[in-house]
């Protein structure tokens, strides 16, 4: 390495890096500084390729997206019937507990995007990511009424009013809020299901 100096960090490696610090210490110590020491790069180093910490958290946020993306791909690209894919669309939108590292992640982004500060392309960028999983799940809905397997209902709006209580009970789960655990919140969400659209309940 010429003049000894140590080549940065490629931008996915500094993004994992921040998305671990997250999960381990919790958002309030994510600095740029602290990430700075973490992957051996100045604060200012870190501000020419990020500008902001809005935009680090957005860019964190993206690619802790893009694993998920690819994962719920996966699950809906797999055999079987639509409504053991819903499960496990469900499973894999609810926070694994209190302080979830991308729940965590995604509640500071939308209290974030409330300033004015925040300009058009962050608040697109943020629309894009809900865009796939509301596409993901009303193509899931659209396919199981289709088999039979689901009550005749709207992919859109049925789509859209359960991400809605998805999101209701995902923030209970991840900010910790008493008696709103994991394991009860997939309890109501399936009986939910199974009252709203499982054909054979």
């Amino acid at each position: 390495m010429a003049g000894g100096r140590r080549q940065a960090p490629p931008r996915e490696d500094v993004l994992a890096a921040a998305m671990r610090m997250i999960a381990e210490r919790g958002l309030e110590k994510l600095t740029m500084a602290a990430l700075g020491r973490e992957v051996g790069m100045s604060s200012g180093h870190l501000l020419y390729y990020f500008r902001t910490k809005d935009e680090l958290l957005l860019r964190t946020l993206e690619w802790s997206e893009g694993r998920l993306g690819a994962e719920r791909a996966r699950l809906l690209a797999a055999p079987g019937p639509a409504r053991a894919r819903l499960d496990g669309y469900v499973g894999l939108y609810v926070p694994a507990g209190h302080r979830d590292p991308h729940w965590t992640l995604w509640l500071e982004v939308w209290n974030r995007s409330q300033s004015a500060a925040v300009d058009s392309d962050a608040r697109d960028r943020q629309a894009a990511i809900e865009d796939g999983w509301h596409r993901d799940l009303a193509a899931l809905l659209a396919e199981g009424v289709a088999r039979g397997e689901f009550r005749p209902v709207d992919p859109g709006r049925f789509a859209t009013r359960l991400r809605a209580l998805l999101d209701g009970f995902a923030i209970q789960v991840a900010i910790g809020l008493r008696g709103s655990d994991r394991a009860g919140v997939l309890g109501h969400v399936r009986e939910f299901l199974a009252e709203s659209l499982l054909a054979d309940a």
